[in-house]
């Protein structure tokens, strides 16, 4: 089983930054992914942005050029660094893992921008 916790999310203003930190616990081994998605009100849930064991990264359109995804293995921990941020950034996100064919989901953290 693996468990994940984000965590950083807050109010922030136009054009502000926030950093957000998803922590893997469990049975945590050998090659695996992470990515963040966000849900805002009455939307689908989307990808933001990914990353893998090689640290190859994928974005989303709307957040190329702002937004930066790293990880840290030794802590078993992927940031989503968030700047430049917009009213429509505002949503619920959340980090998963991929590892050994199974998929697992945090329980979000909310990033609010507003002025």
């Amino acid at each position: 089983q693996v468990q994940l916790v984000e965590s950083g999310g807050g109010l922030v203003q136009p054009g502000g930054s926030l950093r957000l930190s998803c922590a893997a616990s469990g049975s945590i081994f050998g090659l695996y992914a992470m990515g963040w998605y966000r849900q805002a009100p009455g939307k689908q849930r989307e990808s933001v942005a990914s990353i893998t064991s090689d640290l190859g990264s994928n974005y989303a359109d709307s957040v190329k050029g702002r937004f930066t995804i790293s990880r840290d293995d030794a802590k078993n921990t992927v940031y989503l660094q968030m700047n430049s941020l917009k009213p429509e950034d505002t949503a619920v996100y959340y980090c998963n893992i991929v590892i050994r064919g199974m998929l697992y989901w945090g329980k979000g953290t909310l990033v609010t921008v507003s002025s």
